[in-house]
């Protein structure tokens, strides 16, 4: 149970979380180059995990989430879905207002002033 363990505490301690195939800066696949840029597109902070580097977490995410593949965005602990759905609700307008939201909810007071 360690690896569910520690994608529960990556999920409570990012409020915005993307599992993708490489990093920001590097993507490794399409499908997270492309989920990668709508996101920061939104303008902002979120944590990522690349699962190339952690088998475990490629392994046991898809049973832990219902989500057979990569990326998967979480919002809130919540599985917001894949490549298409994150495109689908950039395009909509409606990923932008969801993630500064809860961007804002999690922001530090400090840095707001």
């Amino acid at each position: 149970m360690e690896t569910i363990e520690r994608i529960k505490q990556q999920l409570s301690e990012n409020p915005i979380m993307l599992y993708m195939k490489g990093s920001p800066k590097f993507p490794s696949c399409g499908f997270s180059a492309r989920a990668v840029e709508a996101i920061i597109n939104c303008q902002v902070p979120f944590g990522y995990v690349d699962i190339l580097q952690h088998p475990d977490i490629r392994a046991e995410l898809p049973k832990f989430a219902n989500w057979p593949t990569f990326p998967q965005l979480w919002v809130e602990g919540e599985l917001i879905g894949g490549c298409d759905i994150i495109l689908e609700m950039f395009q909509k307008g409606e990923l932008q207002p969801l993630l500064k939201e809860t961007a804002a909810k999690y922001a530090d007071p400090e840095q707001a002033e």
